[in-house]
């Protein structure tokens, strides 16, 4: 089977036909599917939507089991939690519905961890990390698009002198380099390339 556009966050079933993994949607598998958006809700009480996948949250008061329902509960209630809460050892915990938040100073509310900045984002070399509530996700370099080559994504150069994005003058030419170009004026002109006379 060949998938001339590739499945991102999927596998190729037969001639552009992709089946997506859990939690993408979309022709080529490339969007992340709002799992809090499906009927029936996933969540009994809250949901946070996040990429490929979805968290479930209860409200004040209430106590997340494992099976994702909220169970009342009343040291939930006194504790007053953000986001719902557990009982460890007879001790109650407010609990963050992901692992890019974390338990404020006032130990109820979560705050968004910046994996950007933190350094704890992995992203590969051409790419850039950019922090969202509760996560994060890499994006290609400025003067880089996602493409499907040989098989695989990646970012590629983007060539602005071909997709005429430059701001060249017009007595200059455009040379294009990787991520970026450069304009150097036509002989008899002289200047920056963006300003030639």
């Amino acid at each position: 089977a060949i998938c001339g556009h590739g499945c991102k966050y999927g596998e190729c079933m037969g001639p552009n036909k992709c089946k997506c993994f859990p939690g993408f949607t979309g022709k080529t598998c490339n969007q992340d599917l709002n799992e809090c958006g499906l009927k029936p809700r996933p969540c009994e009480h809250r949901c946070m939507n996040t990429h490929g996948s979805y968290k479930c949250y209860c409200l004040n008061g209430y106590m997340l089991m494992s099976d994702g329902t909220c169970a009342s509960s009343r040291t939930c209630a006194v504790v007053n939690c953000q986001y719902g809460c557990e009982e460890v050892k007879g001790e109650v915990q407010c609990l963050c519905p992901s692992g890019g938040l974390q338990l404020g100073p006032n130990r109820r509310t979560c705050i968004d961890i910046d994996e950007c900045s933190a350094g704890k984002a992995v992203c590969s070399y051409n790419r850039r990390c950019i922090n969202t509530f509760g996560s994060y996700y890499c994006k290609c370099q400025l003067g880089y698009e996602l493409k499907y080559v040989s098989g695989r994504y990646d970012c590629v150069d983007i060539n602005e002198c071909v997709t005429n994005t430059h701001r060249c003058n017009l007595h200059a030419e455009c040379l294009n380099t990787e991520g970026s170009f450069k304009c150097k004026c036509k002989q008899g002109y002289r200047g920056s390339g963006f300003d030639c006379a």
